[in-house]
């Protein structure tokens, strides 16, 4: 179901959005030809180097079901960074995946992502010193083998739902303190919070501690309450903090209790959703205070977005907010399929209420027309 819509999400999108800042291309690795979404900021003028996030997909999934469901675009627009998708290879099974559970598949998906950031890096002013990898699930999991065997180029790797397998983990010897983060829910039925023994997963306390023997950070983390905003998730959130690493680094880890296989803060409500964090914002928070050679000189994160969107799913209404006064031409919606539904004149600057009872069940984009950059918004109707 998530993969239905969030396909509809994309189809709906590239008749909506302008693709100057979406760019599909190829890379030739292994004697594969391997494809990649790369999202541009507009505010990406090439002047300066900026940083690039590797966003990973999860098993059975693509680059562009990634680039929604794990969306850092958002954030990229005023962070001014670079976000590539790139799509793993099918395995045995016609499956989409990432090479890193030891099954005797023989794509060096490693290989693969140093020669997109060689790639990248002769065609985008990137910093060197600031790439960095996450991903969903099987993503996760393709980024701890990242921090573990592509540690010189790789500053800090984030993990959502993902783990390593026991060989793997046994088998790391990272050449530098690689800051790592670890979202991971305790009701995962996929990749369990307890770890599998079928699978070799390795479990999420036992994959945490390790890392910070790696970093050689505190092994008594800081506990930081995360306040449970939204009390219908079905799940709460706690944040442990293990400082103190060599560098400068730090092993992070938002434990998701009762969450499931999913990315907290997403729109797309497949399971237990934590939406008490978001995710992405977390994870560029914690990205950007790093580079290869210890910390950069980054004291806040940017906003994320200029409007925010709430309640989200909808049910008789939502209300828009933001922070700026700038006047907004019109407002559009546009239904899944691409299809304008509705074009709003909204009275307000900063804070609009929308009526949503006559509309259809499904997923909605809106589009608000300001000056400059109009903003894009999703928001599921149920």
């Amino acid at each position: 179901m998530i993969r239905y819509i969030i396909a509809c999400c994309c189809f709906a999108l590239s008749g909506i959005l302008s693709a100057q800042t979406d760019i599909l291309g190829t890379i030739q690795s292994g004697g594969l030809t391997r494809d990649y979404l790369l999202y541009k900021p507009v505010i990406y003028n090439g002047a300066t180097p900026v940083p690039l996030i590797i966003n990973l997909h999860g098993y059975s999934s693509s680059n562009l079901e990634q680039a929604f469901y794990g969306d850092f675009r958002s954030i990229a627009d005023t962070a001014n960074f670079l976000i590539v998708h790139p799509n793993g290879t099918l395995d045995r099974q016609g499956v989409r995946f990432w090479n890193t559970f030891g099954t005797g598949e023989t794509v060096d998906d490693v290989t693969v992502i140093a020669n997109l950031i060689d790639t990248l890096s002769a065609l985008y002013n990137i910093d060197p010193q600031r790439i960095y990898s996450t991903g969903m699930s099987n993503g996760g999991f393709i980024s701890y083998s990242l921090a573990c065997e592509l540690n010189d180029r790789i500053a800090a790797i984030a993990s959502v739902t993902g783990s390593m397998i026991a060989p793997k983990l046994a088998a790391c010897n990272p050449q530098r303190p690689v800051p790592v983060m670890e979202i991971h829910g305790t009701a995962d039925n996929v990749v369990p919070y307890e770890g599998s023994v079928l699978n070799t997963f390795v479990p999420i306390s036992t994959l945490v501690n390790t890392w910070v023997n790696f970093n050689h950070c505190n092994p008594t983390p800081a506990f930081n309450a995360v306040p449970n905003t939204n009390t219908n998730d079905g799940c709460t959130a706690e944040h442990y903090v293990y400082g103190g690493g060599d560098a400068g680094s730090t092993v992070e880890h938002f434990k998701i209790i009762g969450g499931g296989h999913t990315w907290p803060g997403s729109p797309f409500i497949i399971g237990i959703t934590n939406q008490d964090i978001k995710a992405s914002e977390e994870i560029w928070r914690f990205f950007r205070k790093y580079k290869l050679d210890g910390l950069t000189n980054a004291t806040q994160i940017e906003p994320a977005a200029k409007w925010t969107i709430f309640p989200n799913p909808a049910t008789d209404y939502l209300i828009l907010q933001s922070n700026l006064q700038t006047p907004i031409q019109f407002i559009k919606v546009w239904n899944a399929t691409g299809q304008l539904e509705q074009v709003i004149k909204p009275e307000g600057t900063n804070s609009i209420r929308i009526e949503t009872g006559a509309w259809t069940k499904g997923l909605y984009f809106l589009t608000i027309e300001q000056t400059g950059k109009p903003e894009c918004l999703r928001v599921l109707k149920i």
